[in-house]
């Protein structure tokens, strides 16, 4: 029986995808729940799975790189079929007859064939690597389990072209000169890499927010000292208790929760000629991946306890990481927090999160000379920067909404008392 396999939804609003990646290939024998293949959607990364075992065939024009229909028939399944007689026993055989003729007696085992093995199974995320930088699997030494590539046996890995580049360098230098690198120009060195759909998707949508809100930014600064003393005292018995560290975006998605309370148009956009208010808060973090930036939801923010905060960023940060954020987990968000300063930014204007309202940007603690009380006092400051639409939020409200988070975060028995 022929099982058709389609583009599966997503999410809502969206009406097409980029084939990521095939993980295997027409003719292959697959079986049931191996992944076939990763789309890639405006918004994440999916993978799609066989439903049965049988042997797969790709229908043309749904390469990688093809854009494709929610719905369309990209593949499909023989589920009658079998695997070839005899197509596995040679490819698991060929190493143990080729190594003895090409090793010297005695020889260790060739990483090469390590990462031949490993090469059969690559992870939809290590094949998009071995694609992108134009690698050969069998090449490459895998240190994960079975001797498979990882992400990082890949990232750390050169194609072979310009790996051989530096050898060719000794033949023309003089005798007892030392070996320098080949001189070769660059000039006209460049390739053209199609955007992906997510790429495509924060491009659209960073314009949008430019062309349509009245963007204005506005700057307070917040004295880091005492949460930092907090986080010192108990952050080993946080993570005792709770299996997370205690970080700082806890604090601020709390603190931003209760200013949203007393500042509701924050919390709200522009929808035509209304104004749509939110009830809820589910608060965006900004999260960098391989992929680009994505912006995932810690859901009903205000009914969390700071350690739930800081369980929640942190699955968001690792399914970010692994590719694995839904759709589900970037929908919703009424408000947004971008922190650059893990990247060492000290100050900066974030660009919304269209359709919201106002996005908050953290930035990095500075010790800084501060005149307190009459004296001055070397202080851990961090600028806080709120980028808001001025269509629906006026001044005053923005600039009382970050005076609000500077008080709460500058006064963190007070927040988490919720006084």
């Amino acid at each position: 029986m022929k099982q058709e396999i389609k583009v599966p939804a997503v999410g809502e609003s969206i009406t097409e995808a980029t084939i990521g990646s095939w993980t295997k290939k027409s003719g292959d024998f697959v079986k049931r729940n191996e992944v076939l293949m990763l789309l890639e959607t405006d918004k994440a990364s999916v993978e799609v799975v066989a439903e049965n075992d049988g042997v797969l065939t790709i229908n043309p024009g749904c390469e990688a790189g093809a854009v494709v229909q929610i719905g369309a028939t990209v593949a499909t399944l023989d589920t009658d079929a079998k695997p070839a007689a005899g197509a596995a026993a040679p490819a698991a055989e060929a190493p143990k007859a080729a190594a003895p003729a090409s090793a010297p007696a005695g020889a260790a085992a060739l990483p090469a064939a390590a990462g031949k093995d490993a090469s059969a199974h690559l992870s939809p995320a290590v094949n998009r690597i071995v694609n992108e930088k134009g690698l050969d699997p069998a090449a490459i030494q895998g240190t994960g389990k079975d001797g498979r590539l990882t992400k990082g046996d890949v990232l750390e890995a050169q194609p072979a072209a310009k790996a051989a580049a530096p050898k060719a360098a000794p033949a023309s230098a003089p005798a007892g000169a030392p070996a320098l690198p080949a001189a070769a120009s660059k000039q006209g060195d460049k390739k053209l890499v199609p955007m992906t759909t997510i790429r495509k998707r924060i491009s659209e949508k960073l314009k949008e927010a430019q062309n349509t809100a009245a963007l204005l930014t506005t700057f307070n600064e917040v004295d880091m000292g005492k949460v930092m003393e907090l986080r010192s005292k108990y952050k080993d018995k946080f993570k005792e208790k709770y299996g997370v560290n205690l970080g700082f975006n806890g604090f601020f998605v709390k603190a931003v929760v209760e200013a949203l309370k007393d500042f509701p148009a924050v919390n709200a956009w522009i929808n035509g000629t209304d104004i749509e208010y939110h009830n809820y808060y589910n608060i965006g973090i900004a999260v960098s991946t391989e992929k680009g930036l994505m912006v995932p939801n810690v859901k009903d923010a205000d009914t969390l306890s700071l350690a739930g905060i800081e369980l929640a960023i942190r699955d968001l940060a690792a399914k970010g990481r692994d590719g694995k954020i839904t759709p589900n987990d970037l929908g919703g968000g009424t408000f947004s927090i971008t922190n650059g300063g893990v990247f060492g930014s000290l100050l900066s204007t974030p660009i919304l999160n269209f359709p919201q309202s106002a996005i908050l940007g953290l930035h990095k603690i500075l010790d800084r000379p501060m005149a307190i009380n009459g004296k001055v006092e070397i202080r851990p400051m961090m600028y806080l920067a709120l980028t808001y639409d001025h269509r629906i939020i006026d001044g005053k409200e923005a600039v009382s909404f970050l005076v609000k988070i500077k008080e709460l975060v500058e006064d963190p028995e007070r927040l988490l008392l919720e006084v």
